[in-house]
């Protein structure tokens, strides 16, 4: 039911001492299926020790680009990440999911727009798709691109950067702020916090004049920055996020053993034109997304902790609980689109289709 396609990899550049961007090329028949929007990401599949471990990465291309590139920062402890820095070779394939994900807006040729992008770390994989793409195909618009880092090494897409402010000097502006690295400009140096962004804010850009901004990175700097910019005079409903971990949210509390017994609710599971149903409890904490796969059922997920949207449904009947949700915006939810990784029944019966979700079509 959820649907993996294989990608072989025309290329591989190290970008940094411990990132690599890889370049990826569907089947000709699988061709329009991966056609992408600015800011979108893959969801690859691989098998580690008996486990199917799935992982979500950005497309770091523009549209114009015409080819599939997606950059992987390696991770302590991280099996996946790890597997493509030191094992991955050009002619190998991986297994992904068509590209998913809202992390972008419709972009229109003659209008003009200023953008306020900011990144963290390797935050800075969809920004780039996005700084490209609206620099291309936005010939009237403006960005301002804030680039946090620990260090000048650590500071990925460097020559891309450095490219983009040659083409589109009056329209592209970077501010590296770099922890480790000492600057001329105090406001550049160290880790950015509050009083930081207010400096920004103040002698720099202006969020009230702005149209949109996109945030990628860590999920406490994102909320600090939304804050500052909402105090500045920007509106939330213009604020985008794209939220990245190292590793899932742990849940407060161990997962509950499941009492088949006491099963009280009804699911209903629409994918691919197929229903398919199962009992679950809605007081054990397990949600539909884990009591769907404990019975064999195969649904679209990846990370498996509300920060991704490729499990994203809709809810047709019933109602659910999120425990958490860093992926959907608010008008998504309020139209009965929600997380099944995150989601907990709350009626006797519930209906959800996966079938109405056209994420990476309409963005």
């Amino acid at each position: 039911m959820s649907d993996f396609y294989p990608l072989e990899i025309t290329d591989i550049k190290q970008e940094t001492r411990d990132a690599v961007v890889l370049t990826l090329k569907p089947q000709a028949s699988d061709a329009a299926r991966f056609k992408y929007k600015q800011g979108q990401y893959l969801t690859f599949k691989k098998m580690f020790k008996g486990e199917s471990l799935r992982r979500s990465y950005s497309i770091c291309s523009s549209l114009s680009d015409n080819q599939l590139k997606v950059a992987i920062k390696k991770v302590d402890g991280g099996w996946f990440s790890s597997w493509a820095n030191e094992e991955l070779y050009i002619g190998d394939k991986i297994d992904s999911m068509p590209p998913m994900g809202n992390f972008n807006t419709p972009l229109v040729r003659d209008t003009h727009k200023n953008y306020l992008l900011f990144a963290i770390g390797s935050g800075i994989t969809p920004i780039l798709s996005l700084a490209k793409t609206i620099l291309e195909e936005e010939p009237l618009s403006q960005i301002i691109l804030t680039y946090v880092n620990r260090s000048y090494n650590s500071i990925m897409f460097r020559e891309d950067l450095s490219d983009l402010k040659d083409r589109f000097m009056s329209r592209f502006s970077v501010l590296h702020i770099l922890k480790h690295d000492s600057g001329d400009i105090d406001l550049l140096t160290g880790r950015i916090d509050a009083d930081k962004c207010d400096q920004l804010f103040t002698r720099w850009m202006s969020p009230k004049h702005a149209d949109t901004a996109f945030i990628c990175g860590p999920k406490e700097v994102m909320l600090m920055i939304s804050e500052r910019l909402q105090a500045h005079g920007m509106e939330k409903s213009n604020i985008k996020f794209e939220l990245f971990a190292s590793t899932p949210p742990k849940k407060a509390k161990a997962k509950a053993v499941i009492d088949k017994s006491k099963n009280d609710v009804v699911v209903t599971l629409i994918k691919d034109g197929q229903t398919r149903r199962l009992e679950m409890s809605r007081h054990s904490g397990e949600t539909v997304l884990e009591a769907a796969l404990a019975e064999n059922i195969d649904l679209p997920y990846s990370c498996q902790a509300g920060v991704c949207s490729t499990c994203m449904c809709k809810v047709k009947s019933g109602e659910v609980e999120m425990q958490s949700n860093y992926a959907l915006e608010d008008y998504e939810v309020e139209r009965g689109t929600v997380l099944s990784c995150q989601s907990i029944p709350l009626t006797d019966e519930l209906t959800l289709s996966f079938d109405e979700m056209t994420h990476a079509a309409e963005n």
